[in-house]
């Protein structure tokens, strides 16, 4: 059993880790994210090394010599929320508690801007919806399309304590 990881927030050097992580999620869960791995997987490295030159942190979890998690932030400008985006683990990573330590990171970001983090849950995905509720997001009623031409639905939640 792997103990020893750590979080890290990527830098625009380490492109080619967030094209293999993000394109392995959208590979396993498609039905989690906005994006379809078709839609990115021919993206040029530079829009990837792009991705991470935008202020917006991508926190990674890497065990030994891989990397196994990831989420991001997003802050809208103008805005008084942060949005939580792209969470995932790998299978052979879940149930390690990678993904609250991914949320640690990302709401640590938002609380240092003062914005509210929010997030998107897909509906039926509810073992990502207790971590969520778990964690004190609450949700806010709004639901919006996964993505245009999904039947999918995703609902908001907030993070109004804390």
């Amino acid at each position: 059993m792997i103990t020893d990881s750590s979080v890290v927030e990527l830098t625009s050097d380490d492109w080619a880790e967030l094209r293999a992580i993000r394109l392995r999620a959208l590979a396993d869960t498609p039905d989690s994210f906005g994006v379809l791995h078709s839609e990115v997987v021919d993206l040029p490295d530079e829009a990837w090394r792009e991705r991470l030159s935008t202020g917006h942190p991508t926190y990674v979890v890497r065990e030994a010599d891989a990397t196994v998690a990831m989420a991001g932030g997003f802050a809208p400008p103008g805005s008084s929320v942060a949005w939580v985006w792209g969470m995932w683990t790998a299978p052979e990573a879940r149930g390690r508690g990678h993904s609250t330590s991914l949320l640690d990171a990302v709401v640590r970001w938002a609380r240092r801007l003062g914005r509210t983090p929010h997030l998107h849950v897909t509906e039926g995905n509810e073992i990502a919806r207790r971590l969520y509720t778990r964690y004190g997001f609450e949700p806010t009623g709004e639901w919006e399309p996964l993505r245009e031409g999904s039947h999918l639905r995703i609902e908001e939640l907030a993070l109004t304590r804390g």
